[in-house]
């Protein structure tokens, strides 16, 4: 019994000796004198990473990645503004700079004597609002045919938009609004419909109606038009390059034509036809050109026709109103006083206030005076969207105020 004993005795002293030989082997050095301990990593921020043998340098003779062009960095913003539309515009580009989260280039035509208010207002903002944005102020020019003819068609100066793809060279894409619009949203949300653009779309817009039947264009136009209803152009993306790129099919000669081309001979062909100048013009264009147009539903073109007969606009029933468009002055009378309320409230909202308090609680008080109206029973298809994005404005403002103030 002595010898299985001594065996396992022999073992036993092995297995602790091979034991204090890991437990040295694996304890760490202590650390030189003169290199002072790191920091860890913030929460929230990954390592840096290092790739193989560089250490996370470049080689000799390699060139840094050149760094995007601001006109890429940002999105693009046009509108045009001429008479009475200064204020219009503003609130329009307030609403624009309240909830969007990446920077925005406003691309401004006005007539001379509304320059310097707009230089002046733009000024008055504060930084923490100016710093989102960068504006350049155009005059009105229109490159083809008579400028007064231009300028008189349907509204003032509206029929400036179709002149931005030959003005505006150096811009790749672009969302277009009327003065007369209010974002709901971010503009970040509807500039990623250009990625959901085939290979021969460059331009989208909503439909002018939901309701063949009760449509204008379906029922009055003497021209010809998209689809079943027409397209509203008070809301367009464009992708410029696309624009300036193709040859547009057309009723005027044979073969195709540019998009600059094509604008004075097809306004000549159709001016004592149409109604409602520039977007006649588009509806033109894109009957002959169907394959060209992307068609976004009705909620990014909300506008009084979706609500004051009854609600037909499916899209903004279930997800809310993204973008409205007060036309026909529901801002300044009383007839649709739901648009003028949402007007009203950004327009008075001070912009470092509270959003809730400042702006979503007063437009709530307001609408409980509209509820004599159609458009005022749907208080939810108004206040869904906004909703939405003033509680993301504010998730996003708690992460970045607790990343940059968080310490170990």
């Amino acid at each position: 019994m002595r010898r299985p004993c001594k065996v396992a005795a022999a073992l036993l002293c092995l297995a602790v000796l091979l034991l204090l030989y890991l437990l040295a082997g694996s304890a760490a050095p202590p650390p030189a004198p003169s290199a002072p301990a790191r920091r860890p990593p913030r929460l929230g921020r990954s390592p840096p990473r290092r790739s193989g043998g560089t250490a996370g340098h470049r080689k000799p003779g390699e060139q840094k990645h050149p760094k995007e062009p601001s006109s890429l960095q940002c999105m693009h913003l046009a509108v045009v503004a001429c008479g009475d539309r200064l204020e219009e515009t503003l609130i329009m580009l307030k609403s624009a700079v309240l909830f969007s989260s990446r920077r925005l280039c406003f691309h401004i035509f006005a007539e001379d004597s509304l320059k310097p208010e707009f230089e002046k207002k733009l000024k008055e903002w504060p930084s923490s609002y100016t710093k989102k944005f960068e504006s350049t102020i155009y005059p009105i020019t229109f490159s083809v045919g008579n400028a007064q003819e231009w300028k008189k068609l349907f509204k003032p100066c509206a029929a400036q938009r179709l002149f931005l793809p030959v003005i505006l060279k150096d811009v790749d894409s672009l969302l277009y609004v009327d003065t007369d619009v209010l974002f709901l949203r971010p503009i970040d949300d509807i500039w990623h419909v250009l990625k959901e653009f085939n290979s021969t779309q460059l331009a989208a817009m909503a439909p002018e109606h939901e309701i063949p039947k009760i449509g204008w264009y379906s029922r009055f136009a003497r021209h010809p038009y998209y689809g079943t209803t027409g397209v509203n152009s008070g809301v367009m993306l464009m992708n410029l390059t696309r624009i300036r790129s193709t040859q547009f099919k057309n009723s005027i000669i044979p073969g195709g034509l540019t998009w600059e081309e094509m604008l004075y001979p097809l306004y000549q062909k159709y001016k004592n036809y149409i109604t409602w100048g520039d977007q006649d013009l588009l509806n033109i264009i894109f009957y002959f050109n169907p394959e060209c147009l992307y068609v976004f539903p009705c909620q990014w073109n909300y506008r009084p026709d979706h609500c004051m007969y009854g609600s037909n606009c499916r899209g903004a029933e279930e997800e809310g109103v993204s973008i409205l468009h007060g036309n026909r002055g529901v801002y300044h009378d009383d007839k649709q006083p739901t648009f003028k309320a949402l007007y009203e409230v950004i327009r008075d909202f001070p912009f470092e206030d509270n959003l809730f308090q400042s702006l979503y609680y007063p437009l709530q008080s307001k609408f409980l005076d509209t509820v004599h109206t159609l458009c005022g029973r749907i208080p939810q298809v108004f206040l869904k969207q906004i909703e939405k994005t003033m509680k993301k404005v504010y998730e996003n403002r708690v992460i970045v105020y607790l990343g940059a103030n968080h310490r170990y």
